[in-house]
Order: structure tokens, then sequence, then C-alpha cells
């Protein structure tokens, strides 16, 4: 079974059709830049492009960088604020020819793949997945089950908000070393562990790709800590189970 998932970040817009039976992506994934600034015009005009890309026609998956409830968009961290009260599902499913089209938040999507396809299988304790990106994004689970929304990215973490200064964006913006960056994840994690006491932290975004630069020198953590298995295109895959009523 195939269905479209579409990944909206800060900084691109990535999709592909889905295999849902392997958890993994059926086509190559196209990705496009995303708009600055990103508003919602902008923003759906790029998610066509990507599923024009295919020649798509079925139903949607797409993850939204901001807190979602019934489909509309109650936050919006690194995007335009005007999407805040937007119904993201209706400007998509617009854009795209009224197609059926499921949102979730995107550190969400990326969790409910990982819980079912990557690193958090058959994981039935508390399990934190966090995406390392142009924020950091979140994804609660207990007993295998999503808590939504958690947003532990915007944590205050001494007087800061933590993604300013433990996302993959800040490790560039301030041409950190593996090390120092390192140090500040660490703190990052530590603080998050205080608070919730997870059994497994997974730890996903592109930076995924390169955890052994970086996982091996976090120290202090009770939890396990492992990379992401589906690495970037957790989102993609977790939007496609979504839209398939599997998340």
């Amino acid at each position: 079974m195939q269905i479209f998932g579409v990944d909206i970040g800060g900084s691109g817009i990535k999709g592909a059709p889905v295999d849902l039976d392997r958890g993994d992506l059926a086509q190559e994934r196209h990705k496009v830049l995303t708009p600055h600034p990103a508003t919602p015009g902008g923003v759906v005009e790029k998610v066509r492009e990507v599923v024009e890309h295919f020649g798509w026609k079925g139903p949607v998956g797409a993850t939204f960088p901001g807190v979602i409830a019934g489909g509309t968009a109650r936050t919006a961290a690194n995007v335009d604020k005007s999407w805040i009260g937007k119904d993201i599902q209706s400007l998509v499913s617009d854009q795209l020819g009224g197609v059926p089209v499921t949102v979730l938040n995107d550190a969400d999507a990326a969790g409910v793949a990982e819980m079912h396809f990557g690193a958090g299988q058959g994981r039935t304790g508390t399990v934190l997945l966090l995406t390392f990106g142009t924020g950091i994004g979140s994804a609660l689970f207990t007993g295998g089950r999503l808590v939504p929304n958690t947003e532990l990215g915007h944590l205050e973490l001494h007087g800061h908000d933590a993604e300013k200064k433990a996302s993959s964006k800040a490790k560039e913006d301030e041409d950190l070393s593996w090390e120092h960056w390192a140090h500040r994840v660490q703190k990052y994690l530590a603080h998050v562990e205080m608070l919730f006491s997870p059994d497994l932290f997974i730890i996903g975004g592109g930076v995924s790709r390169k955890a052994q630069k970086f996982l091996p020198l976090i120290e202090g953590i009770k939890a396990e800590i492992v990379p992401a298995q589906l690495q970037n295109n957790a989102g993609i895959v977790g939007a496609a189970m979504a839209a398939a009523g599997k998340a």
C-alpha cells in the first residue's frame, strides 16, 4: 500500500510516495526550498510542486512545524506567524484539487514512524524522539502511545528557548565544533531527562546521519540514546502513516 507523505520544514519541503508495508520511501524523495517568508500561500504552492513532481492524485499526509489541533495550526515556531489559526488540512487539500489531506506535528510524525519501523520498535516504556534541525522537535510515547504536540524544543534552558542553543541550525549559525555542540545537546538531554525520565532517547533529524560524530561525546545521561533509523525520511513516512489512519 502506498500513500504520499510531505514533510514541511523551516528550510525545506520534501515528499515522496511511501510503501507502508515496508515503512520506507517507494521512490526517491523530491525536495524544494521553503520560501521566505514561509507564508501559508507560498508554502502550500511548494507542497503542490512536490506532490505534482510524482503525478500523485490520492490522499496526502503532511507534517507541520508547530502544534496541530484538528488540522489547524496553534503555533508556528520556524515558519511565518500568519499560519496560526489556519486550517492547514483545508489549505493543502484545496491546493491539491480536493484530495483528502491529514496534517500532524512534524516531530510526532517522525516519532510514529520510528516507533513502528525504526529505533522504537517493540519499546513499551517511555520513549522520547527528538529531531534536531531548524529547531528541536519532540515526540513522546508511553506504552507505545503518542502524547501529541509536546514541543519540548521550547523548554527554557539557561534563559533561552532550548532550540535556539542546541538545534543543528544553532551549530551551523555559530560554527560550533561537534564537541561544543554535543555539550549543549547533553545539557538539553539532562534537562528533559529530569522532567520525563525516559527509558530511551531517539535522536532524529538530518544530523542523525552523523550520529557517530556527536552521540559518543554525550555523557551522564541515564537513558539509552540511539540515532533514528529512518533518519531524515521519518517525517515523510509518519505523514503517510497518518493519512492511512495508521498513526
